[in-house]
């Protein structure tokens, strides 16, 4: 499993960053789960803020490797959808939970009092973990998904989400790769 050392999340500030946001949107949600035909992007991102994962090496950023949209609907509402990271990186195990955390905190700075998400039901645990409760079942485009809301409290002011924040994860091990190497002459 490929993995980067370290890992930006943070808002888009690049086109080169917006741009492969969108193709891995595209890659996702068109291709690998076939929601949509051709592109996935709507009306929702001529006015929403794309936040980006960012795979490199000692702050050099190298490839986005996930991403996520947030939207005001209404005064003090926030919306986050289209959280997509990328195949060969989803067993990193934080990438998506960095992103759900950056957008929300992102949303409460800018003065949001309810945070909303409809996510697809086979990822409600991850989403509970983080701090959010189920409010209803729905199914968009064919697919179950749950709407959910944030609870903010677990989630303080980012106010500069433009910097973001960086994560360290270490590649896991396996219990094979930690079994001692023998080789010729061992009595």
């Amino acid at each position: 499993m490929f993995s980067y050392p370290n890992y930006t999340v943070k808002w888009v500030t690049l086109p080169w960053e917006r741009e492969q946001a969108y193709a891995l949107r595209r890659q996702i949600f068109c291709q690998e789960q076939a929601l949509f035909a051709g592109d996935d992007r709507d009306m929702i991102d001529d006015h929403a803020q794309l936040l980006v994962a960012l795979g490199g090496y000692a702050g050099w950023h190298e490839e986005v490797v996930g991403t996520v949209r947030i939207h005001r609907r209404a005064e003090r509402v926030w919306f986050g959808s289209r959280l997509a990271v990328a195949e060969r990186f989803r067993r990193q195990g934080q990438l998506g939970s960095a992103l759900i955390r950056l957008a929300v905190s992102s949303a409460n700075a800018l003065g949001c009092d309810a945070f909303y998400a409809d996510v697809q039901q086979q990822n409600e645990k991850l989403f509970r973990r983080l701090h959010w409760h189920t409010l209803d079942s729905l199914t968009l485009r064919g697919i179950p998904h749950v709407r959910m809301q944030a609870d903010l409290t677990h989630y303080p002011p980012c106010h500069d989400p433009h910097s973001g924040m960086v994560l360290n994860i270490r590649p896991r091990i396996s219990t094979g790769d930690l079994a001692p190497r023998l080789t010729g002459g061992v009595a």
